[in-house]
């Protein structure tokens, strides 16, 4: 197979916990099954936001819905560092107003508050960030690859990987999120784009227009794509959830695709969903595998496969 390591110091989303421990703020990650420890030091993170952290540490201090503590996922987009905060206590005027002058001071043009769904608490300035040419709006906590590099590599060996005949009949890519590999498909072909997340479909469809990816709503684990469509397909493209395609799985098998290109984080649920498809007599041309969780015994794959006798992928 052919190996990919990221470089350190790319890592463009995090999740963190704060307590208030000894009239100050301790940020950082939780020890397994234990208390948080106050990160000082990280050769993972971008050093944008590694830059937030002290700051945070005085803001949330001095907000007055903190009271025992909570926890804040960073993204960080192309307009800069998006905050999505769960705290102990209600926000009141006076915490808006710390927030939105935290988010000026340091160029966060968002802060949202973890509920269902989200509520913005502080806005700034646009929010937004790039897959290709398209300018998508992300929801709050939207799911990103680790690091840009990382994002690139996965991309690259995806598209390297599409046939280099019969995708007039359209991509089907199942799990598109806001549209990490959408729009780089649609450049060789028209992508159906089937999402189930709603804040994300509706990210990727408002970023779709003028493009060749038609965006679908749908929870594919209660309402897979049917084997009749999926077989039609030029290609499917799948970059399904930690856990594996569940259900889908079954009718991608039924459906026998020529070619079905498949990213995965979770090696064991890659194995399993595999395994039918190996059994049908379907050949892995290929295999990247990505290290974008550095010091961790996780990695990115991308798998290949296609039916024998179809079209070979473009070796490009």
């Amino acid at each position: 197979p052919a190996t990919r390591q990221v470089s350190p110091h790319g890592r463009r989303r995090v999740d963190l916990a704060f307590r208030r421990v000894d009239r100050q703020i301790v940020l950082g990650l939780h020890r397994r099954r234990g208390d948080v420890v106050d990160m000082t030091e990280c050769a993972l993170l971008d050093p944008a936001i590694f830059a937030l952290l002290d700051p945070l540490r005085q803001m949330l201090h001095s907000l007055p819905a903190v009271h025992a503590g909570g926890d804040i996922q960073i993204n960080l987009l192309d307009s800069g560092p998006d905050l999505l905060i769960a705290m102990d206590g209600t926000p009141d005027a006076n915490d808006r107003r710390i927030l939105a002058q935290f988010s000026k001071t340091h160029g966060i043009p968002r802060i949202s508050l973890r509920t269902q769904p989200p509520e913005t608490l502080a806005l700034t300035g646009p929010v937004f960030h790039h897959f290709d040419t398209a300018r998508v709006v992300p929801p709050p906590g939207a799911f990103l690859q680790p690091s840009r590099e990382g994002e690139d590599a996965i991309k690259a060996a995806v598209l390297a990987g599409l046939p280099r005949k019969g995708l007039k009949a359209g991509i089907i890519e199942l799990y598109a999120g806001c549209g990490t590999l959408s729009f780089a498909l649609a450049q060789h072909a028209k992508v159906l784009a089937y999402e189930g997340d709603r804040a994300a479909f509706a990210c990727l469809k408002q970023a779709s227009g003028g493009t060749r990816v038609l965006p679908a709503l749908r929870d594919l684990n209660r309402q897979p794509v049917m084997a009749t469509e999926l077989g039609r397909a030029g290609a499917v493209v799948l970059d399904p959830p930690h856990a594996g395609a569940g259900a889908q799985m079954a009718q991608i098998v039924a459906g026998k695709p020529r070619h079905i290109i498949y990213v995965s984080c979770n090696p064991a649920a890659l194995q399993r969903d595999l395994t039918p498809l190996q059994q049908m007599g379907y050949r892995l041309e290929s295999l990247t595998v990505i290290d974008q969780f550095l010091w961790s015994a996780e990695v990115e794959s991308v798998c290949v496969l296609t039916l024998p006798g179809t079209t070979r992928p473009n070796r490009r």
